[in-house]
């Protein structure tokens, strides 16, 4: 028997959260990204981060 598998809470605002504060989107922007394009932002800004450094 299958069942819905949600995302924990504190992993999706921590995605929310690094997002806007380096794109500055805004929080229904981001909410309204599919999981794994959400996901792939996330990884691009790290990207970029390690870039930086």
């Amino acid at each position: 028997m299958g069942g819905v598998i949600s995302y924990p809470s504190d992993k999706l605002y921590e995605e929310v959260a690094f997002v806007a504060y380096h794109f500055h989107w805004s929080q229904d922007d981001i909410l309204s990204l599919e999981h794994n394009a959400r996901q792939s932002w996330v990884a691009e800004i790290n990207k970029i981060n390690q870039k930086l450094i």
